[in-house]
C-alpha cells in the first residue's frame, strides 16, 4: 500500500533527507556544467557507472572541441569514442540527433533561455528533442549552471523512492518525478541536487537492486520495503 503524498509526505521527505545526511555526512559540492555540456553528459549517462560516463564525457569533448563537431560526425566515430558506456550504440546517433535539433533552433548551443521559461516549459523543451527523457531534462536543468528545481531521478533514486513507498511499484521516471516534485516544492534546485546525491548514495550502496541490507539502512522500519509484512 502506498502513502498518500499529502502533508505527510513533505515531512517524511525531509525526515528522510536528514536521516541520510547524519549516515552519509555531506554530499559536497556538485560541478556545475554549461548546461549543453551536462545535456550531453547526462546523455551518454545512463545505466552506466559514474567513473565510466566522465571518462568517456572526457574523450568525447577532446575529440570533438565545439558542439557543432559532434552534431556533423559520423554516428559510428561517436560511438566509437564513447563505447565503454552501456547502450553506446544507441547513445551515439540520439546524442547527434539531439545536438542537431538544438542547433537548429539556438546554433549558439547556448541554452541559458530555458531559466526564463520556468520548469515545466524547460523540460517539455528539452525533452523533445531525440533520446532526451525527464532524467536528461531534469539533470541538464538542475546540475548545470541554470540552477532550476528539478529532482533528477536516476534508476538508484527510484528504486528507493519505489521502496520506501513515496512512489508506485511500478512508477516510471517520469511518474516518480510528477508525483514527488509537488511535495518537495519549497526544496532550492541546491537541495534537490543534495536529495538526488543522498538517495542515489543509498541506492548504490544498502539499498541495490540485488539486495538491500534493510538492517542497516538509517531509514530502519519507516520504509515499506523493512517494514513486518
Amino acid at each position: 500500500m502506498q502513502m498518500s503524498l499529502g502533508l505527510g509526505a513533505a515531512e517524511d521527505i525531509r525526515w528522510v533527507r536528514d536521516r541520510l545526511l547524519a549516515h552519509f555526512g555531506d554530499t559536497g559540492p556538485i560541478l556545475l556544467r554549461s548546461p549543453i555540456g551536462q545535456l550531453v553528459k547526462s546523455s551518454i549517462s545512463s545505466r552506466t557507472l559514474d567513473a565510466v560516463s566522465l571518462r568517456a564525457y572526457d574523450r568525447l569533448v577532446a575529440a570533438y572541441p565545439r558542439w557543432s563537431d559532434i552534431a556533423a560526425a559520423d554516428t559510428a566515430a561517436i560511438e566509437a569514442v564513447i563505447a565503454d558506456v552501456t547502450f553506446a550504440e544507441v547513445k551515439a546517433p540520439s546524442l547527434r540527433g539531439a545536438l542537431r535539433a538544438v542547433a537548429a533552433d539556438r546554433p549558439d548551443f547556448d541554452l541559458t533561455f530555458l531559466r526564463g521559461h520556468g520548469v515545466p516549459r524547460a523540460l517539455a523543451w528539452l525533452e523533445r528533442l531525440p533520446g532526451v527523457g525527464r532524467k536528461v531534462s531534469a539533470s541538464t536543468l538542475n546540475f548545470s549552471w541554470l540552477g532550476m528545481p528539478a529532482l533528477v531521478i536516476d534508476t538508484h533514486v527510484l528504486r528507493v523512492l519505489r521502496r520506501y513507498g513515496f512512489v508506485r511499484a511500478a512508477a516510471d521516471t517520469r511518474a516518480a518525478y510528477d508525483r514527488m516534485m509537488p511535495v518537495l516544492h519549497d526544496f532550492s534546485a541546491a537541495g534537490l541536487a543534495e536529495l538526488h546525491l543522498l538517495l542515489k548514495h543509498l541506492g548504490q550502496t544498502l539499498c541495490r537492486a540485488d539486495h538491500a541490507c534493510c538492517g542497516a539502512c538509517p531509514l530502519g522500519r519507516r520504509c515499506r520495503a523493512s517494514a513486518p509484512r
